[in-house]
């Protein structure tokens, strides 16, 4: 909790120094354009916080979401799919992504690091080779699905502005992901594989299961991601759509308050850091004096910030229970 606060002290930071240097960044197109990639990014970064909660790391998700985005389009104007069809294929194409990554983690013992930088590939591989490296787009049809990503709800009373359909998402899998979190066995036991998975294995905890769970989770979000995306952006081209998107759902997990080590994080703390980082991104573009070549620096200066942060945390942590234990 106490993460999440200063988290969102920084966030109301960025945005005041914002509104001050751009008159733009509170117009209500704007606010409105940071709601719907803040949800769409937080949706991706609550599916990563459950992999970084078992001391895992999943490189993939951009590959994800390229591959479900393109699919997406391609399925329903190339293939004569309906949307049904189209949205149980992607979600279960996800689910066997994370199925297979997490049993190449938890039963093949390989590393995260490098099962999901292969998936990372791999998946865009195949995108790129299903459409021949051709963009896919609805061709003007299916509003009806294009609303999930695109839409808006309407306040009453309140003119030129709504909220985001994709918002409405990112509250539904947040509050599940948090009911899961605190208020079932499973995550109890997800965050104690976390912290120490030998300790948890002689406990009786089923390791190798939470692994698997968790980077199903995470893949199952990046595919309902990527079909968020495109519905929202209309069009995806295999070459670079959903890139770098793994380092937006990671940092604003770290930032977040989620430890790279494993067993602690916080649902409410993801979502507050995936808004300053799309905040950040939005004072890059509105802010004259900041180069748009910055961004990338930026996030990486980011990243470095919130794992120095946690070390620091937790050599502080260590020391003073050592000092208390021996004043006892």
């Amino acid at each position: 909790m106490k993460k999440s606060i200063g988290i969102a002290i920084i966030l109301l930071a960025i945005v005041i120094a914002t509104a001050i240097l751009s008159p733009n960044f509170l117009s209500a197109y704007n606010l409105e354009n940071l709601l719907r990639r803040t949800a769409l990014f937080g949706i991706l970064s609550i599916g990563v916080g459950f992999v970084i909660l078992t001391a895992g790391i999943d490189l993939s998700i951009g590959g994800v979401v390229c591959l479900a985005g393109i699919l997406t389009p391609y399925l329903l104007t190339q293939m004569g799919w309906t949307p049904t069809e189209t949205i149980g294929a992607i979600l279960l194409m996800s689910l066997a992504i994370g199925i297979l990554q997490g049993s190449l983690v938890a039963y093949g013992r390989i590393q995260p690091f490098l099962v999901t930088l292969c998936g990372l590939l791999i998946f865009r591989g195949v995108a790129r080779g299903i459409t021949m490296d051709q963009t896919q787009g609805f061709q003007g049809k299916f509003a009806g699905i294009r609303w999930i990503g695109n839409g808006r709800i309407p306040l009453p009373g309140v003119d030129g502005f709504a909220i985001p359909a994709p918002v409405l998402s990112l509250v539904i899998i947040a509050v599940l992901a948090m009911v899961f979190l605190n208020r079932t066995v499973w995550g109890r036991w997800m965050k104690a594989v976390g912290r120490s998975p030998n300790a948890a294995r002689y406990s009786g905890v089923p390791v190798a299961r939470l692994q698997i769970l968790a980077y199903t989770i995470c893949s199952l979000l990046a595919g309902f991601g990527g079909l968020l995306f495109v519905c929202d952006v209309g069009s995806a081209q295999p070459s670079d759509f959903g890139n770098f998107y793994e380092l937006y759902a990671i940092a604003a997990a770290v930032l977040g308050g989620y430890r790279l080590s494993g067993g602690e994080g916080s649902v409410v703390g993801v979502v507050i850091g995936a808004a300053v980082m799309q905040v950040l991104r939005n004072a890059i573009v509105l802010v004259p004096w900041l180069p748009d070549t910055a961004e990338f620096a930026v996030i990486g200066l980011v990243i470095l910030i919130g794992v120095l942060s946690d070390e620091l945390l937790r050599r502080f942590a260590a020391s003073r229970a050592r000092t208390q234990a021996k004043g006892v």
